[in-house]
């Protein structure tokens, strides 16, 4: 669960970080970074179950 947190905290960071310096209008921004968090927590989802299933 801890890793989920951190995980999420990242990307709200990110999306904060990248939508403000990204785009121009607010509604650009406020989109854009939704978007981009949205995506980090789906990859990063992906990811886990694929690696989930790996015999290491």
């Amino acid at each position: 669960m801890r890793h989920f947190l951190v995980m999420t905290a990242f990307a709200v960071m990110a999306a904060v970080v990248f939508g403000t310096v990204a785009k121009d209008t607010t509604n650009e921004r406020l989109i854009y970074g939704l978007k981009v968090f949205l995506e980090f927590m789906a990859i990063g989802l992906l990811l886990s179950w694929v690696l989930y299933f790996l015999p290491f």
